[in-house]
């Protein structure tokens, strides 16, 4: 049937109405606050905060006192090695000479000095916080002096009588030992002493400082023994051979040069340089919780932990802060806040698309990953070249940058992820506009 312009109806098929179904919409959250989750999440906020703010003042104090010389000042001295009669400068007397000076500065208290060799027979030392060269001269320059005392305080043999001192293993165990070899008049002295003093201890004094106490286990005859049972490695047990042979120094030293060193950057320099990082922070923290609003606080909150686990490190390692240094971190603390810009920009693309919010981040986390994990890979690796071609200041830059990039990839990629998880689980953020959205 079919008209001048008429709609034909031809028979291919059967037709038939289906049921109309709306369009899919987003997924849903389940509604209503989980307060477990909620309450976990405001403790842990509130326990970090006090902490940064009641050990402000304390960590400022420590980490005044591992000021390098560029920010704190000191002294710098340079030794060269003298051969004496019969003995030449090598490599192993001026390792020596370097194990007396580290001995004498740690039995002063000095902290983080900087001891070196300049090429093959001068040793530089640096002490910050000294101010008086003649003090630095008056604690170094002296002939190191070693004696061995019996438990009634008596001394019966010096450095004198010690020929050398080396870290071995024993063959059948592994185990590290200090072999001892004395001097002919000094092996007939020993094993006097030791078959009087069998089952005592026979302490090893250097530079009037306590070194070593071991038992005497039996007469010891023929100018060889052996110090065993209290080393924890083979460096451990080279440590102290080193130092044992630095009582009987071959070499004389010259001194070449002593000065003071005044700070690279005065006080005023230094607070104003400090007042500058407090606003550069600010800015960024102001930044983030503009932008990002309820990721750019946790962004702020991933950095306060940032902050105390690197400074408790520094602090845990005794480091020395110089400039250089300094400035490593921040370049690290950069790094962060630009792998949680890749994590939420990620966020807000998979929240767009109508992800869940616990899908979105857990999409959003695996979308930024490799561009985090490529980028932090390629500066640590720069770092790397720096720390083994560089000397002095950049191995502290390379140092510090990569000991922060590792910090900020732990914040960054778990913490912050898992602040985000519990925030989600909580209920206590939903909005899409609260993520930047």
């Amino acid at each position: 049937m079919a008209g001048k312009k008429g709609k034909k109806l031809t028979r291919t098929g059967q037709l038939s109405k289906k049921p109309q179904t709306a369009p899919a919409g987003p997924p849903t959250e389940k509604s209503g606050i989980s307060w477990p989750e909620t309450l976990l999440f405001f403790f842990m906020v509130a326990a970090i905060i006090c902490a940064a703010v009641f050990l402000a003042n304390p960590i400022a104090g420590k980490l005044k006192g591992q000021l390098g010389l560029d920010l704190r000042g000191g002294v710098h001295v340079v030794y060269q090695a003298k051969a004496t009669e019969g003995a030449l400068v090598t490599k192993d007397s001026v390792d020596k000479l370097i194990g007396v000076f580290s001995n004498r500065i740690d039995a002063y208290g000095l902290t983080e000095p900087l001891l070196q060799k300049q090429g093959s027979d001068r040793v530089v030392v640096e002490l910050p916080g000294v101010k008086d060269p003649d003090e630095a001269l008056e604690l170094l320059g002296k002939t190191a002096h070693m004696e061995f005392r019996t438990e009634d305080g008596k001394t019966v043999l010096t450095g004198k009588d010690l020929k050398d001192a080396k870290a071995q293993l024993k063959p059948n165990t592994d185990e590290p030992y200090v072999a001892l070899e004395f001097n002919k008049e000094g092996a007939k002295i020993f094993g006097e002493v030791t078959t009087a003093n069998v089952g005592k201890t026979l302490a090893i004094y250097l530079d009037d400082r306590l070194l070593t106490a071991p038992v005497i286990n039996g007469p010891i005859t023929g100018g060889n023994a052996e110090i065993s049972g209290g080393y924890e490695s083979l460096k451990e047990a080279q440590e102290e051979a080193l130092l044992l042979r630095s009582g009987a120094l071959p070499v004389d030293v010259e001194l070449m040069e002593k000065r003071s060193i005044e700070p690279t950057l005065g006080k005023e320099s230094l607070n104003l340089s400090l007042k500058a990082g407090v606003i550069g922070l600010a800015a960024i923290f102001l930044f983030m919780l503009l932008y990002y609003r309820w990721p750019g606080f946790i962004a702020c909150f991933s950095l306060v932990v940032y902050g105390l686990i690197v400074v408790g490190i520094f602090m845990l390692l005794n480091a020395t802060l110089t400039l250089p240094g300094i400035a490593g971190v921040i370049l690290s603390i950069g790094m962060a806040v630009d792998s949680n810009i890749l994590i939420y920009e990620r966020l807000k693309e998979e929240l767009r698309a109508g992800k869940t919010l616990r899908a979105a981040i857990d999409a959003g986390f695996h979308n930024a990953f490799r561009a985090i994990l490529d980028s932090n890979i390629t500066t640590l690796i720069a770092a790397g070249v720096l720390y083994f071609l560089g000397t002095g200041s950049i191995k502290g830059f390379a140092i510090t940058l990569s000991l922060g990039i590792l910090v900020s990839m732990f914040t960054a990629i778990s913490f912050t992820r898992f602040v985000l998880h519990l925030v989600a689980r909580s209920r206590l953020v939903l909005n899409p506009k609260a993520y930047g959205v």
